[in-house]
């Protein structure tokens, strides 16, 4: 009976979530991800505490929206834009919606920031910061040691020099800065929102690999072998190109 409680409790959260949120203060919650549009009657998310929205999310229209001192709104990097829709918004000082593309790694490439349109009819606004930065630049590889040199024989032969390390690889590009369009009234002070348009940095460049050692000297009954010398160490990548800027338009009703 309990199991059967606990799957109708499971079963109902969604329903309720997509109908009124409330973040409490200093904590984070995640918009259900089955949708790709959301119509929410009431948000609000408390001073220091973070809403998500999941990638496949690409609209969303929300009655009433509170933002809390500090609030952050996160958005997932994603391919496709985001519309977002506020009837009425009250905004905290400090207030953060953040579309930031994603960094690279030696798997994934880096991500543009996400393209977002917001649309607020009746806006009360403290400050409010739009990021929308593009993700870090994929990292170049780094280079790999030489192999190390073999010491000579007391019968025959003699010592082998170190072998080369390789050159790391150059970083990649960062990603394109997102666009943004911002439709307010007219009475808004635009001058409250700082929107954050940076291309991504460059990768970080690969690191030289290092030279082996050379193998070394041995000292035989009859005679000695001398030891052989270092390979050369390879030469550091380059880092990456920043991207490209992204764009701002503001639409006034």
């Amino acid at each position: 009976m309990r199991s059967l409680a606990l799957t109708l409790c499971l079963c109902v959260t969604p329903v309720l979530a997509a109908s009124q949120i409330e973040v409490p203060s200093n904590s984070l919650m995640r918009l259900p991800a089955g949708h790709a549009s959301l119509q929410l009657q009431r948000v609000e998310v408390a001073d220091h505490a973070t809403l998500l929205i999941p990638p496949g999310v690409t609209e969303l229209r929300i009655g009433e929206l509170k933002m809390g001192r500090e609030a952050r709104i996160g958005v997932a990097p994603s391919q496709q834009p985001l519309r977002l829709v506020v009837q009425n918004a009250d905004v905290g000082p400090g207030a953060w919606i953040s579309a930031k593309g994603a960094p690279g790694t030696h798997e994934h490439p880096a991500t543009p920031g996400r393209e977002i349109s917001i649309k607020m009819h009746d806006l009360t606004l403290e400050s409010l910061t739009l990021d929308v930065r593009g993700g870090r630049g994929r990292p170049g590889y780094d280079g790999l040691d030489g192999a190390h040199g073999q010491p000579g024989g007391c019968t025959w032969g003699s010592a082998s020099a170190g072998y080369d390390g390789q050159d790391g690889s150059d970083g990649h590009p960062g990603a394109p800065g997102g666009k943004v369009t911002l439709e307010v009234p007219y009475h808004v002070e635009v001058e409250r929102v700082q929107v954050l348009l940076d291309g991504g940095d460059g990768g970080p460049a690969g690191t030289a690999g290092k030279g082996g050692r050379g193998g070394a000297a041995k000292d035989c009954w009859l005679y000695g072998v001398k030891g052989a010398p270092d390979g050369r160490p390879g030469e550091p990548g380059r880092e990456g190109s920043a991207g490209p800027e992204g764009a701002m338009q503001v639409l006034r009703f």
